[in-house]
């Protein structure tokens, strides 16, 4: 018997709500109209996280959970290669114990480090037709979160080889690579540049609050 009543409760209230006799509005979205409120809710989840706002992330779950939802129901009805909800989790379980075969399997490991080689050799045989450490990345991530991406993976191999066109870069592109070093220095020393700056944006906002309050 499921414990998860209200889980359960929520996919029929989507199902509901798309359905003939729900919400116009509901029913006339398609994946590409909602990705700009994935983006939003999944910001607005991520602030609530590094912020600590325990309710604020019990809410924001609940709605990044709803986008889920909210796709999975569309491709339920899609007319050429449907799938559902219990696809997707079904998909994801499968992969999650594949990627973990010191725990599902017989696999042993010597601390975390072996567990995340084991993850990146799994996950190397499974997109065997990738050809770059790079392919994967988000091209919709912004530029920062896409630097520290990118950065990160590049750790993976031996070497990159340094910037040599033999032209003098523009200021804009010099501003660019200088940037691009400092989320590696970062990146060298164990640091997340996104959210160091995220955090840094936050205390600069609550200062400039601060400054614009009425003086008693």
């Amino acid at each position: 018997m499921s414990t998860h009543r209200h889980l359960e409760e929520l996919i029929e209230t989507m199902a509901i709500l798309r359905g003939a006799q729900g919400c116009q509005w509901d029913r006339e979205q398609d994946h590409l109209s909602l990705v700009a409120y994935l983006i939003e809710e999944v910001h607005e989840l991520v602030d609530a996280i590094e912020s600590d706002d325990r309710e604020g992330m019990r809410e924001e779950l609940g709605d990044v959970l709803y986008q889920v939802l909210f796709h999975a129901d569309i491709a339920r009805v899609d007319d050429t290669d449907p799938f559902d909800i219990d696809d997707v989790a079904r998909l994801v379980n499968d992969k999650m114990r594949r990627r973990h075969p010191h725990v599902f399997g017989d696999v042993r490991v010597d601390g975390v480090e072996d567990i995340k080689d084991n993850w990146q050799e799994i996950k190397r045989r499974e997109k065997s037709n990738r050809t770059s450490v790079l392919d994967g990345v988000p091209r919709s991530l912004t530029g920062l979160a896409r630097a520290q991406a990118a950065v990160t993976r590049a750790a993976r191999i031996d070497q990159v080889p340094p910037q040599e066109d033999g032209t003098a870069p523009t200021e804009a592109t010099a501003w660019g690579r200088w940037l691009l070093h400092q989320v590696a220095k970062a990146h060298a020393q164990g640091i997340d540049a996104d959210q160091a700056l995220r955090g840094a944006l936050r205390d600069f906002e609550q200062r400039v609050a601060d400054a614009q309050r009425p003086q008693p």
